[in-house]
C-alpha cells in the first residue's frame, strides 16, 4: 500500500482491510481506492469519513454478500465502503458527474487497478446535474418555509443542512466556468460571487454559524434564510444559461 498522510493506525487498518477483501475475492477484486478527505490530508479523527471505493467484477447481491461478515466486524466499524464494478462506473459517468469528480479531486489507489485515472465527465452532463439539483432544493426549501417559519430552531437547522448540500453542487459552477475550483468553502463562496453575484456576506455569515464562530438570533435566521434562497433563485437562472 502507498504512503499517505494519515496515522499509522489508519494505514495498518487499511492494508488490513484490503488484505481481507483480496482474501474473499482474490481476481475479482479489481482495486480498492481512499477518497474525500482521508485522502486530501483534512482527516479528523472521529469527526471526518474513511471512504473506500471498493471496485469488484461484479456487485450482485450473491457477490456482496460474501464480504458481509468481514466488513461488519467491530475494527472496520469507521469505514464507509463504496461497491461498485468498473461497468456501473463506465455507464453512470453521465448520471452521477459530480459525484465521480468529487471521486477523482482526492483518492489515493489503496490496491490494483487505478480505474479513476481515465475517467472524464461531460460538461453538459455536469451542468444538467447542477440544474437539477439546485432547483430541487429550492423547491425543498419554499415548501419546508411554509410549515416551519414561526419555528426558528427548525429553520435555522434547515439553513445549516442545506447550506452545505447547496455549497457542493455550486462549487460546480465554478467548474462550469472553465476554472479551478478550490477546494476551501471561503474560496468557493468568493468565486461564486464573482462569476454568479451571489451576496458573499450572507453565505460567509451562514458558514461562519455552521463553524460555530457566529450566534444567529431569531430575526437573523428569518433574513439569511430568504436571502440565502434568493441567491440560489440567481443560481437556478445562471445555471439554466449556461
Amino acid at each position: 500500500m502507498p504512503q499517505i498522510k494519515i496515522s499509522p493506525k489508519l494505514n495498518k487498518l487499511l492494508d488490513d482491510f484490503c488484505a481481507g477483501l483480496k482474501n474473499i475475492y482474490g481476481q475479482d477484486l479489481i482495486c480498492v481506492i481512499l477518497y474525500g478527505s482521508a485522502a486530501s490530508g483534512d482527516f479528523v479523527p472521529a469527526h471526518s469519513d474513511i471512504n473506500v471505493l471498493v471496485v469488484l467484477k461484479d456487485i450482485g447481491i450473491p457477490v456482496l454478500k460474501k464480504a458481509t461478515f468481514f466488513i461488519n466486524k467491530f475494527k472496520f466499524r469507521s469505514l464507509e465502503p463504496l461497491f461498485l464494478s468498473e461497468d456501473y462506473i463506465a455507464c453512470s459517468l453521465d448520471t452521477f458527474p459530480i459525484e465521480f469528480l468529487d471521486l477523482k479531486e482526492n483518492y489515493l489507489l489503496l490496491y490494483g487497478k487505478d480505474v479513476l485515472a481515465g475517467i472524464g465527465v461531460r460538461l453538459d452532463n455536469l451542468r444538467f446535474q447542477c440544474e437539477q439539483e439546485l432547483k430541487v432544493k429550492l423547491v425543498r426549501l419554499n415548501k419546508a418555509y411554509l410549515r416551519i417559519y414561526r419555528d426558528k430552531t427548525s429553520l435555522r437547522n434547515l439553513l445549516l443542512k442545506s447550506f452545505s448540500s447547496v455549497l457542493h453542487v455550486s462549487r460546480n459552477l465554478v467548474r462550469l466556468r472553465n476554472k479551478n475550483v478550490p477546494y476551501q468553502r471561503q474560496e468557493i463562496i468568493e468565486e461564486l460571487a464573482k462569476d454568479f453575484g451571489i451576496n458573499a456576506g450572507v453565505w460567509l455569515d451562514i458558514l461562519a454559524v455552521r463553524k460555530k464562530e457566529k450566534i444567529l438570533r431569531g430575526q437573523d435566521i428569518e433574513r439569511l434564510f430568504v436571502e440565502f434562497t434568493q441567491d440560489l433563485k440567481k443560481l437556478t437562472e445562471c445555471v439554466d444559461k449556461l
